[in-house]
């Protein structure tokens, strides 16, 4: 007899338990935005995209009420529970493959921790522009002649280029043929002589490996230069990490310790990273590396983000073994890394002075520890922060106090500007000037240093003492030539300077101070008929000077090179006979406590550019305070000594390595807007702080440099022996805080600036 249905039917009445269960779970995941939104968010994966939803890949996501896409990075997916409360579903996958690693993800959220900042901001930083804007291609159009009678007769630039353009020709071609310049190509198409007809393609690989020089052994090292590789090679070989810190004079063969190290590196199938901390340097050290291993990737500033993307994919998919870069190369995505080396350790150019505002060194120890590799750092003046832990035995100091070859350290020469007999109508003292006449006319080449750039640091009346000021900043303009242009150095705004002072109305302004354009004119009229060279910021400007100067130096096309700062440091030029420092006390009273410090290292620095060849080398050291510890060390090339005098006055006041420092910046275009919101950070601190002894809040008071860019500045500091301490305070203090829309303020954990 068949059963009654009627059970089968009221079992299937409502929904299976199981199935409420399904609806109830889910893929769930979570996203960090770059922008707008600080907290991580959660969104409910399809099942579309189920299979492409991964971390390290960017999705498209609705945000509020109008649900308008924007791109966030996936960080995390997870399959569970769903809330109770509905989630949006995300939109789309933006990306074909994960952007980063797990690895770089964990070192995303320690960077957002450890500097106070946002995490979407630390994702933007470490992956660069043309890798999230997938800059893989450029467009060249294609040009041909027009074959138009022109209105006036062709240049004779103008001529080779219809010359050339008879044919479809793309625009980077017809330039290299026809040696043109883009102006003539401009004038050309706006003449209607020339018009455009399609594009190519052209997408920028890194450059073509070059053939290992052949036959070719690495020189012999020296006993100190054995007992340093020893050092890196040992946890190299172990698969351990340490940090190894290379503290060697100018000229005691560093980098060869790093080329040996890394070619052991490759011997067993690694990659290495290699910062440097200026782009002048990059083009040097890539030659060294290029030399000995082919080809080499590099990472700056100066590159287009299409070959940038295109290194960053010749990187990630193990073809390049060696990279080689400023600051941001250290996040460079090496599958098999197996040795990061820092040159030039101690530089602040190693810290981001944007969000995040991270150090370069910090992140690499932390990677290197994640991979368990060894983490080099060289330096003839390494920080404070090195020295201290090399002290404290956390990492392992080789000293190199001889330089390769049997060159000796250059005699210093100090000047007393204080001295009236030494002082001179211009920059060159006559003790100066002698030196430069002797290495001269000895074949050798000079090399002079002042760190200000520009023709006159002020302008001032010569009657009221009025300088003239740039009216966005509590700047004086600096005097650029030729144009008689006004330029603040704070915003880079340019101005006309004006013919009579704009407080008295008298015509008589004076140009005071001295900066490297006034002091080449000077070299130039002083010393007629040498070939004298610039290299500032305002003479680099364009791709590929760096290398161009150089070069011409190295080839002693150049006689004598004035230069900034980008001159001191990492430079092997073996002609250099003389080095003078025009104002050694340019950066020393400057209100920051590292101002000692860093004169110490840049005089020491730019003095071990000289006499690194067989015929030796002098240095001449201006400056009206000879007596200070800085000064001392440096003209005995005795770095060590001034780390002697300068650690327990830090230990003493608590500050870095001894303690920890969080700066706050205020801005605002109201002064007292600025002033108002700095004390109200103060107090929620204080308060955050309690009775802490160990804690001290300082100021606010206005920053040292007042306003720029029509910004009034306000800033304090936070002090303690923790820094841990001190982010957990800061971030106490700070959350949940609304920031009047007039104000804007930062965080800086660990500064090196401080003005």
């Amino acid at each position: 007899m068949p059963a009654d249905p009627a059970p089968q039917r009221e079992l299937f009445a409502s929904r299976p338990a199981w199935e409420e269960d399904d609806a109830r779970e889910g893929m769930i995941a979570t996203v960090v935005l770059s922008e707008g939104v600080d907290k991580p968010l959660d969104y409910l994966v399809p099942p579309r995209l189920a299979a492409s939803v991964e971390p390290g890949r960017r999705v498209q996501v609705p945000l509020g009420r109008g649900n308008r896409r924007r791109l966030a990075y996936c960080v995390a997916v997870r399959t569970g529970e769903l809330p109770q409360h509905p989630l949006k579903q995300v939109a789309a996958v933006e990306d074909d493959k994960p952007l980063l690693s797990p690895r770089m993800l964990e070192l995303t959220a320690w960077m957002a921790e450890r500097w106070l900042a946002r995490r979407g901001e630390v994702l933007e930083a470490v992956l660069p522009a043309g890798v999230r804007l997938k800059r893989r291609v450029k467009r060249v159009p294609v040009l041909v002649a027009t074959g138009l009678t022109p209105a006036r007769r062709p240049t004779p630039a103008q001529q080779k280029v219809l010359e050339v353009a008879t044919q479809p020709i793309p625009l980077d071609e017809l330039l290299k043929r026809a040696e043109a310049n883009r102006g003539v190509i401009n004038r050309l198409l706006k003449g209607g002589l020339l018009a455009e007809q399609g594009q190519v393609i052209r997408e920028p690989e890194p450059e073509p490996a070059e053939p290992l020089p052949t036959g070719s052994e690495p020189p012999t090292l020296s006993a100190d230069q054995q007992q340093a590789l020893a050092a890196i090679l040992t946890p190299l070989r172990a698969g351990r990490h340490e940090t190894i810190t290379l503290f060697g004079v100018t000229g005691s063969g560093k980098t060869e310790v790093y080329l040996q190290a890394v070619s052991e590196t490759l011997a067993h199938g690694r990659q290495a990273i290699v910062l440097v901390p200026e782009i002048s340097l990059t083009p040097q050290t890539c030659d060294r590396f290029r030399s000995r291993f082919g080809r080499v990737a590099v990472l700056h500033s100066h590159l287009t983000p299409a070959e940038r993307h295109a290194h960053w994919r010749e990187i990630a998919a193990g073809r390049v073994n060696v990279i080689v870069g400023a600051r941001s190369a250290i996040f460079a995505p090496a599958p098999r890394l197996g040795l990061i080396v820092i040159d030039e350790e101690h530089e602040s150019s190693f810290k981001q002075a944007t969000a995040p505002r991270y150090h370069a060194r910090d992140v690499a120890e932390w990677i290197a520890k994640r991979e368990e590799v060894p983490l080099v750092l060289g330096s003839a003046t390494p920080s404070l922060e090195t020295f201290a832990r090399c002290l404290s035995g956390d990492w392992q100091m080789c000293r190199m106090p001889s330089r390769v070859g049997g060159s000796h350290l250059p005699a210093v020469i100090t000047v007393d500007l204080r001295d009236r007999k030494t002082r001179a109508k211009g920059a060159i003292s006559p003790r100066l000037a002698a030196g430069i006449e002797w290495a001269i006319n000895a074949g050798g080449q000079v090399m002079l240093l002042l760190n200000r750039r520009g023709f006159a640091t002020h302008v001032q009346c010569r009657g009221c003492g009025h300088a003239i000021h740039c009216p966005q900043c509590d700047l004086g303009l600096t005097l650029h030539q030729p144009g008689s242009r006004g330029i603040c150095h704070g915003c880079g705004l340019v101005t006309k300077l004006p013919a009579s002072c704009p407080e008295c109305g008298a015509g008589d302004l004076v140009h005071r101070g001295t900066g490297t354009q006034r002091l080449e004119d000077q070299v130039r009229a002083q010393f007629r008929g040498i070939r004298v060279a610039r290299m500032d910021t305002d003479t680099m400007r364009s791709r590929g000077s760096h290398e161009r100067t150089l070069t011409a130096f190295r080839r002693h096309e150049i006689d004598l090179l004035v230069g900034t700062q980008m001159i001191a440091k990492g430079l092997d030029f073996p002609n250099v006979m003389l080095v003078g420092v025009i104002n050694a006390d340019a950066a020393l009273h400057l209100a920051d406590f590292r101002a000692s410090e860093r004169t110490c290292q840049l005089v020491t620095q730019v003095a071990g550019r000289s006499g690194r060849g067989p015929r030796g080398g002098r240095v001449v050291v201006q400056t009206s305070t000879p007596e200070h510890p800085a000064m001392r060390a440096a003209a005995a090339h005795d770095y060590e000594a001034f780390v002697r005098s300068e650690l327990p006055i830090r230990e003493a006041l608590l500050y870095p390595p001894f303690g920890s420092v969080v700066r706050l910046v205020v801005r605002s275009l109201q002064d007292q807007a600025a002033s108002d919101w700095a004390d109200h950070l103060a107090d929620r601190l204080r308060q955050a702080a309690g009775d802490d002894p160990a804690i001290r809040i300082l100021g606010p008071a206005p920053a040292p440099i007042t306003r720029i860019r029509d910004r009034y500045r306000w800033h304090l500091q936070v002090h303690g022996p923790s820094g841990e301490s001190l982010r957990s305070l800061v971030r106490q203090a700070t959350a949940g805080l609304k920031t009047p829309h007039e104000v804007a303020w930062i965080v800086d954990v660990d500064p090196v600036e401080m003005l």
